[in-house]
């Protein structure tokens, strides 16, 4: 049976799983046929009232069981004791009611309920009112057909609702990904907003103290200047304050140890220092790490060092052999590249399914910086590059 395309990875469901409304349909398209089938019989043979009757209530019963399914599949199959009594093979009309019965428990019904229906009938017209063609064999034949038709069903509702459950498991699973990678861009925000603060908090200190030398070296009558000096610093403090201020509502609820909180703010000095950490915990790191001569803005320096170390955590992870790393000025621009082989199994702690890259590139952009992520021959590759002055003003 053909496939029913869909928008997500892994196993395509068949078009029966996708639409199951098209088994039914069918079943009673083909019970309908037979239908007609007898019908004809009827006219062509010339049949008496009785059976013409009987026929007519074994379409009547299809046709009821598509509303009301347990009174059709029991008016079918009263049918096929009726075509018996009044001496003709009841195997057409007892297919129609195997049809509907494998309709019933396609939609849901219980098979042993069905079968039971079905059955008590059949084998009530069997040892009461009648035969079949071809005796028992034939007859024993009809009866596990309506076996198979009840448990072709349930297995197929089964089946599709199988089907279900996994769909349903990976939507939610999309769905907690996205939930999750929200989550890391917030917590990367939060460690972006704590990392400015520290840079922007040194800088201002820097600049309130030269503020307060200058003032100090104004001659006595330079009082206008000294005046505009104090308010500079006034603004300085100030400058402080807020941002110390927004921090606080930022970490409502954040759950940084105290340690954490304590640790300098990374720089690109300290470059040297995480590669050798990453070394005392048996990571294979070649690095070669020139630092740029010139004035490096501070932000662009934490957001370097925050890069290096994604990008070594993710190699510790995930991958396999050396990690190489390289950091250096070229035309103009800071270039930090991470290299390392991809293993298939994570040998560190639990795998994050990629999402600590998507605050990699939160933290890229922070800071005016174009990232490239590619996997190619085995090798997973991290490059990113920013001006020194960092986000244009």
């Amino acid at each position: 049976m053909g496939k029913a395309q869909n928008n997500h990875d892994g196993p395509v469901a068949p078009l029966w799983v996708r639409r199951p409304e098209a088994l039914h349909l069918v079943a009673y398209a083909v019970a309908t046929l037979v239908f007609t089938g007898q019908i004809v019989a009827v006219i062509l043979r010339g049949s008496d009232w009785p059976t013409a009757l009987s026929v007519l209530l074994a379409g009547a019963g299809v046709a009821l069981s598509w509303w009301r399914p347990w009174a059709g599949l029991i008016v079918a199959s009263a049918a096929s004791f009726a075509v018996t009594a009044v001496g003709h093979d009841p195997l057409s009309v007892w297919m129609m009611a195997v049809l509907v019965l494998f309709s019933i428990t396609l939609r849901g019904r219980q098979p042993l309920a069905g079968t039971a229906v079905v059955a008590a009938f059949f084998l009530g017209a069997f040892m009461t009112v009648g035969g079949f063609r071809g005796g028992a064999v034939v007859g024993a034949a009809a009866l596990f057909s309506a076996v198979a038709g009840a448990a072709t069903g349930a297995a197929l509702r089964i089946h599709r609702e199988h089907w279900r459950t996994l769909e349903e498991r990976a939507e939610s699973a999309i769905a907690t990904r996205e939930i999750e990678a929200t989550r890391r861009v917030t917590e990367e925000r939060l460690r972006i907003a704590r990392d400015l603060h520290d840079v922007i908090g040194h800088q201002v200190a820097m600049l309130s103290m030269h503020l307060g030398a200058a003032e100090i070296g104004l001659p006595e009558d330079a009082e206008p200047a000294r005046q505009a000096l104090v308010s500079a610093r006034s603004s300085a403090r100030t400058v402080v304050v807020e941002t110390q201020r927004i921090l606080a509502l930022l970490r409502i609820g954040d759950d940084a140890s105290p340690d954490e909180a304590l640790r300098p703010t990374p720089a690109l000095s300290g470059l040297e220092g995480l590669v050798a950490s990453f070394r005392s915990i048996g990571l294979d790191v070649r690095s070669s790490v020139v630092l740029p001569a010139g004035f490096v803005e501070p932000s662009v320096g934490v957001t370097v060092y925050r890069v290096v170390q994604e990008a070594l955590t993710n190699a510790y992870r995930h991958g396999v052999g050396p990690a190489t790393v390289e950091v250096g000025e070229r035309d103009g621009r800071i270039c930090v590249t991470v290299e390392n082989g991809v293993s298939e199994a994570p040998h560190g702690p639990a795998s994050g399914g990629g999402l600590g890259l998507v605050g990699m590139r939160e933290r890229v952009e922070s800071s005016s910086g174009r990232l490239t992520i590619d996997s190619d021959e085995g090798r997973f590759r991290v490059h990113a590059e920013f001006s020194p002055l960092g986000a244009a003003v």
